[in-house]
This record gives structure tokens, sequence and C-alpha cells, in this order.
């Protein structure tokens, strides 16, 4: 039906004059008037149709980020009225989410009102500063026209002249790069997975394998641009070659990074030619420090590595269970441990394999990983599988007891793809890799529309490995157990060990055999520690500690974030020590044994470079 000059728009084929040439389109226009009460005002245009009543809804959760949120709340007010007469029509709220709209066919247009003020990448967000959107926060979907083109135009604050508008969405023909103006979508499922950032922000543009992309930074930051234009480039480049070694073609004609910087940022929000990324003003590379590699550029670089690969894994290659989601309710699924845990492996190895990092600081991000997964009990508690099925009310609705009885279908999952991709090369003699499997699922399932099963991710593991892999896989997925991860590191080169925890940075390079624990997680409280959680079977469990605890005093010495390690070191071993402590603004006072500290921190040491070799090799 979509004819003339294409353009490639996700997986969807659409051209401007096609669009326009349709009879029935859906238009909403979004005015940021009153952003100084952090409210989008939406008018939404249907035009004559069919049937008598229309049903309208908004989704309950974002693709990519598996919680429900029920974005309708955030509506305060809407109407409807008749376009040609401007008469109101009775629309009736059915639900919490869906309203039902009698029109007797005419053509009608719904204004309402949407707060946002949440900054995270899943919402909205609106002030005198910026506007975020993502469409599932602000776009009604009317259920019987999703399948139409829609257009979306945004109109300009007269007084915010300096203003711009980055997003993945289509720009009309009149409309340039980065202005106010019309955007178009092949449908609402197009409409809602490209978000819009608006506001005063510096834009790069860098190019890969002949694709434009680019980097909106909005927020204060110091960043070396083109270092990082230069490194961004490399790592999106490596993603590319790795599903398409042949073509080198990416499933998108541009790509969007957009992301705000806020002093405590941090997160991202996967979408087919964007993401939407939060992080802090100092996680870029410093244009004085040319040479140096900071913790916090790791991890931007690995974020923006990780939702990168996400355009492949997860928006386009996805579980049956996802491929046609249902917005309204949640969506069960055990596979994503694949999707979250597969990413999650590849973010950081990715850095090593384009030179950003060295082999050994990728063996100490792993080892942080792998530590993160050991230092509860939850991994022998949930399998990974079960993490994947509950991450609606379990893993994004975490209490403080999550440590203790779930496990992260992230972290635990990249440690699986670890086990996939070491049994692969083993198993082949260096022939194949998980590269291998992630191409095979990408032609596949990718290319096709088609959505995996578990039995998908088997067959595959089993036929790049050379061996069957059914039984010891299922029982990776599906068993509450350690993940045996050291013989086969020790078969490439690399030696795993377990060392105690450390409660301060000062004591780190010391060798002392003398290392008290007494297992809680804590933050800095006004008046000493708070406690966030207790760790199964620790003496703190023992004394009767509990989250929210606020310690003051350790040894009836004053308590606070700098000093809890070193009144605790100099505490005589096995026996009691006194703390003192508020609990429902109650003071307590309560006696705890410290304890030698188990041995959960994960050390990866590299042993033999040539049989490492067979791991760092790059197939394809």
């Amino acid at each position: 039906m979509l004819k003339q000059t294409q353009r490639f728009i996700g997986n969807n084929i659409v051209t401007k004059e096609s669009i326009q040439g349709l009879n029935m389109h859906i238009d909403y226009r979004v005015d940021l008037t009153q952003r100084k009460r952090h409210l989008f005002t939406i008018e939404l245009r249907i035009p004559a149709h069919q049937p008598e009543q229309l049903q309208l809804s908004l989704p309950a959760w974002i693709p990519g980020s598996y919680m429900i949120r029920d974005f309708a709340r955030h509506i305060v007010k809407i109407e409807a009225k008749c376009t040609a007469k401007q008469t109101p029509l009775p629309l009736v709220k059915i639900d919490k989410q869906n309203w039902l709209l009698t029109t007797h066919g005419q053509a009608c247009t719904l204004c309402y009102e949407v707060y946002a003020f949440d900054s995270s990448v899943r919402t909205a967000y609106l002030d005198d500063e910026r506007a975020f959107f993502n469409g599932t926060s602000v776009f009604l979907k009317i259920e019987s026209m999703a399948h139409l083109p829609h257009q979306l135009e945004l109109l300009a604050p007269p007084e915010k002249h300096q203003w711009r508008v980055a997003t993945g969405l289509t720009r009309q023909q009149n409309t340039e790069k980065y202005a106010f103006g019309h955007y178009l979508a092949t449908d609402y499922a197009e409409l809602i997975d490209c978000p819009v950032e608006i506001g005063c922000f510096d834009a790069f543009e860098f190019d890969v394998l002949g694709i434009p992309h680019h980097l909106i930074l909005t927020g204060k930051h110091y960043a070396d641009k083109h270092r990082l234009c230069a490194d961004l480039a490399k790592l999106c480049e490596h993603h590319i070659r790795l599903f398409e070694p042949q073509s080198r073609q990416a499933p998108f004609n541009e790509y969007w990074f957009l992301t705000n910087i806020l002093p405590d940022g941090f997160g991202g929000l996967e979408h087919k030619n964007s993401t939407a990324l939060l992080c802090s003003n100092f996680d870029f590379p410093n244009p004085n420090r040319p040479e140096h590699m900071s913790d916090g550029y790791k991890t931007f670089l690995s974020l923006a590595s990780h939702e990168y690969f996400h355009a492949w894994n997860v928006c386009r290659i996805k579980p049956q269970e996802l491929h046609n989601p249902d917005l309204g309710r949640e969506n069960h699924t055990s596979q994503l441990w694949a999707f979250e845990g597969i990413t999650s492996y590849y973010d950081d190895f990715s850095l090593y394999r384009c030179n950003l990092i060295s082999f050994q600081d990728y063996l100490a991000l792993l080892a942080k990983t792998y530590t993160r997964v050991l230092r509860g009990q939850g991994e022998l508690k949930q399998s990974v599988a079960d993490s994947s099925f509950d991450s609606w009310t379990r893993f994004y609705q975490q209490g403080e007891d999550a440590p203790n009885n779930i496990v992260s279908y992230y972290t635990k999952g990249s440690l699986v793809a670890l086990w996939m991709d070491l049994s692969i090369r083993l198993g082949s003699h260096g022939k194949h890799s998980l590269d291998d499997l992630m191409r095979a699922l990408w032609q596949q399932f990718g290319q096709s529309g088609q959505g995996t099963s578990e039995a998908d991710f088997i067959r595959l593991l089993s036929q790049f490995s050379g061996q069957d892999q059914e039984l010891a896989f299922k029982a990776l997925l599906h068993n509450a157990e350690r993940i045996p991860l050291a013989t086969l590191l020790n078969q490439v080169g690399i030696e795993l060990t377990l060392q105690a925890p450390q409660l301060s940075d000062l004591l780190k390079a010391e060798e002392n055999s003398h290392n008290p624990w007494l297992g809680f997680q804590y933050r800095s409280h006004a008046l000493g520690v708070e406690i966030q959680t207790v760790m199964q079977d620790s003496p703190a469990e023992q004394a009767g500690l509990c989250p929210k605890d606020i310690l003051i005093a350790l040894d009836k010495q004053k308590l606070d974030n700098t000093n809890l390690a070193n009144i605790l070191q100099n505490q005589p071993a096995g026996q009691q020590v006194e703390i003192h402590l508020f609990r429902n603004q109650q003071l307590l006072n309560l006696q705890v044994v410290p304890a030698p500290a188990p041995k959960y921190v994960v050390k990866l040491t590299e042993t033999d470079a040539q049989r490492s070799m067979l791991w760092q090799n790059i197939i394809g």
C-alpha cells in the first residue's frame, strides 16, 4: 500500500508522500505553555470514522521497563468535542486507563493535560528548563486506529527561542533537524517508541558505516566531545559488524543518544532507533586528561553500549511473549535473562573488544558483576528464569530483603551469557562464539518478526558448541544454584579466587587476617548511618538489627560512614560490641558479635595469556 520513495523507520517502511496521501491519520499536538505547572497540553484529532464509539487508552507500562506504572494517573484533565460543531461529546472512563468516547462516527478532538515531573528515562518531564517525554506517557491510543499513520506537531514556546527538538521520529518535509514542527510515524507503536527531548542541549553528530548518529547532551558537562564521539562510534560499529559482518548495515537509518545529565543520574531505556540515557555530570572524558579513563566514563560507555545493543536484542529479537505486547497489563516471560543478561555481558566486553579498556580492566569489571551475584543468598533461592518471570513484582519493586531472596536477571544473566560464550568457544575449539548465536537469532527471529522460545537458545547453543547442552543449560536457567564458571575460566587461562570484603578503602591495602564483619548494607544519615539491608545469617541479623535502624554509636563512639570501618577494625575478635541506635525514634541498645568476613569478593587473574586468547579473539 505504501509506495514512492521509501524510508526506513525501525522495521517499517514509510514515505512522507504516502502518509500525507492517506485519507485517514491521527494527529497530535503538544503544547508546552503550561511548563511552569509541569503540564503537557495535548490535542488529539480523530478523523471521521465508521464506529459509533471509540475506545481510548494510555499504556500502563513502557517496553523495556517491566513494571506497571499506570501512566493514566497523570492525566489531570480531559474533554472531547465534535470537531465541526465544537460541541461536547460523551467521554466515560471505564477503568484506570481506558475511556469510551461516543462520536457517532464524527470527526472529533480531545484536549487533555498530563502532569510530568519525573526525570527518569521511562516517563515524562516538563519545567521551564527542559521538556522530555516518552509517547507511552502522553499519547492516548485509539484502539481501532492504532494501525493508521500518526502525525505529531510540536509547538515552539515563543519565550524559548533557544530551545530545540531531538527525536528519532521522521521529520516532515518542511521540518528541519532539531526544529519544532511536524513529525511522522507509521503507526501508534512507532509513535510511542521514539522519545522526544526538548530544550537547550549540545548536539554532536558522527557517522558510523554511513549512518548518522546524534549525541544529545542536556545539562552541565565538561565532555571532550571529539573523544566521546570517537569512542561511541567504535562501540556502534562493533555492534553493527557483530550482527551484520557482511552487509554492515544497521536496521535503522539514523540513531539518537538522548542524554540527560543530573548530579547522581544513571539509567537507560532502549528504542529501535534511539535511547534515553541518564548520567552524572562527570561521566565523560576530561578534555584536560586525554589519556585518562575514569570509572564514571567506563560506566557511561558501558551504558551506551548496552542500550545500543538492545536495538537488535529485545527491540527486534524478542521473546514470543513480548512480540505483540499488551501495554495494559503484565506480559510475563522467562527469557529476560537472555535479553538483558546477554546484553549486559556484551556491554562491558565490547569496551575491551573496541580497545577502549585493557583486558585486565575488563576482568575487573566482570569480577564486580560476579561479586554482586555472590554477595547475597538470592541466587540460592530464585532461578534466573524465575527472576525473569517475576520482574514485574519482585525485581522492579525490590524491598530491603532483595539481596537475601532474589537474583538479578541482569547480573546472573550476564554470567549465563559468559558460560554460553566459553562453552561455545571451547566446544568448537575456537571456531564459534556467542557472536554466532546472536547472529543466528538476528537472522532467524529479528529479521523474520518471530518471537523466540527457550528451546531456540538451547538448539543454537548445542549447534555452535557441537554438544548437546539441553540438560546442563536447563539446569543453569531453572535451578537456584551457584553458576559453575571457575573450571571454564581456568580452561581459557583465567583464575577465579574469592576474597573477603573490606569495609573501607583505607583497609583494602592492608594484609591483615583480622577482618571483622557485621553484615549489613548502609547509607549515610544525619545522625550516623542508616541500615538498608541486613544480610541473612549475619552477626547483624543475629543481634536483631533491622533495615531503617539508624546507628548512632559503636562501642560508645559516635558513628558515621567515615569511621565505621576503623572502629570495627579495633574490636577484639569474637567479643560483643555495643551498638546504640534509633528505631522508630526510640533509642535502643544492642550487643553484636562481629564475625570473620565471608569470602564472596571475586578476583579474576589472567594466568595464561596464550590460552586466554581463545576467549579474547573476536570471531567473525
